[in-house]
């Protein structure tokens, strides 16, 4: 571990915003960023190595970061959104159901088992995908709000499960941990609702404001990191501690320069870090060299899709709706993590989990396309 590798890497994480721009927006900056790991990891040259120790804990607390702003990303706080969760969890509920039958289809595939991680992927959302591209895009109306809802129940769910489906024999030791770091989540919760208001606690963090202590960021950080120390010293996982810290900040309401902070922190450094690295991890050549495993990508990308439209198409809402809601991201990036900790994932395996992904950001971007154009035509 170098500064030249950091160097390296941080050129490959611009290489998302560079395609995302000449894009015009439609490829998401994370498209870029494993894409260029790839071309300099496993498949391609070889130039990181991704088994150096300091490298894969900065890879963690990208992962980490990566949750937190996840978490942060969920509409909580928002009216409309919470008027639009019964139908939104309902949809959500009926992908969940499809997934199972399409995981164990999924499994049916030579050699690439794991039904229920399978299942759990196609049932998967990602909020923090779908809720960028509906404020770029300036989406509006009950539909959207419900495919925001229905995601946001979606990637909750999924986040939480993951441990469990992953490692069912240590199901208890990853339900005990996680309900240790759940009591610790709203300990400092109360604590922050009821301190927030303090004379002392305003003082502070508004002298820090003034002269750019990053307060509101410093206690976000220790709770983070603070949380994750406990996942990890009591078997449960990264995951839940980064993505319940950021659901607590959205449910406490943190200040627009918190959300400006982690974005510079995370953003600028350490998820680009992560995802750089997560491509490097990849073997796609394995993936293309096994035709099991190109049928593990396409299986995992066209199930997510029909699943999704056609929980779409029975809710009475435009194929556009079902495209926006299939975004995957944050799932996959965390089953492929874990599953490679664990020795669970083959690198192709993992590979066609993160093509299958890749898939679905193009078709939700192509249905925030579509709701767009709907409500241009709408419009007198």
């Amino acid at each position: 571990m170098s500064f030249g590798t950091l160097a390296l890497i941080g050129i490959c994480g611009l290489a998302g915003p560079l395609l995302s721009s000449f894009g015009s927006g439609a490829v998401p900056a994370v498209v870029g960023e494993i894409l260029a790991g790839i071309v300099i990891g496993r498949t391609g040259f070889n130039l990181i190595h991704t088994a150096n120790p300091t490298l894969s804990f900065f890879s963690d607390v990208g992962f980490a970061m990566l949750m937190l702003s996840a978490g942060m990303n969920v509409p909580l706080r928002d009216a409309s959104v919470r008027t639009a969760l019964p139908h939104g969890a309902s949809c959500a509920l009926a992908v969940a159901g499809l997934a199972i039958g399409a995981g164990f289809l999924v499994a049916q595939i030579h050699g690439v088992g794991h039904p229920a991680i399978y299942a759990l992927l196609i049932a998967s959302g990602s909020a923090a995908v779908v809720l960028p591209i509906v404020q770029e895009r300036r989406l509006r109306g009950q539909e959207v709000l419900s495919v925001v809802a229905q995601v946001t129940v979606a990637d909750i769910a999924a986040t939480v499960a993951i441990p469990f489906v992953l490692r069912p024999v240590k199901a208890g030791e990853a339900l005990a941990g996680s309900a240790l770091v759940a009591v610790a989540l709203l300990a400092v919760y109360v604590a922050a609702r009821r301190t927030r208001d303090a004379d002392a606690v305003r003082r502070l963090r508004r002298t820090g404001k003034q002269r750019g202590w990053a307060i509101d960021l410093r206690l976000a950080l220790i709770v983070l990191f603070g949380l994750a120390w406990i996942a990890r010293r009591t078997g449960a996982s990264v995951l839940i501690a980064g993505f319940g810290a950021g659901l607590m900040v959205a449910a406490i309401g943190g200040p627009k320069r918190l959300s400006t902070e982690v974005l510079g922190m995370a953003g600028g450094f350490f998820v680009p870090l992560f995802f750089v690295v997560l491509g490097a991890r990849l073997d796609l050549r394995g993936v293309f060299t096994h035709p099991s495993m190109v049928a593990l990508a396409l299986a995992l990308a066209s199930l997510t899709l029909v699943v999704h439209l056609l929980v779409a198409i029975a809710a009475r809402q435009s194929p556009g709706a079902g495209l926006l809601a299939s975004a995957q991201l944050g799932v996959p990036s965390a089953v492929v993590t874990l599953g490679l900790s664990e020795g669970l994932l083959s690198s192709a395996q993992a590979g066609a989990i993160i093509a299958a992904a890749l898939i679905s950001l193009g078709a939700s971007a192509a249905g925030a396309s579509l709701l767009s154009r709907q409500v241009r035509e709408a419009s007198p």
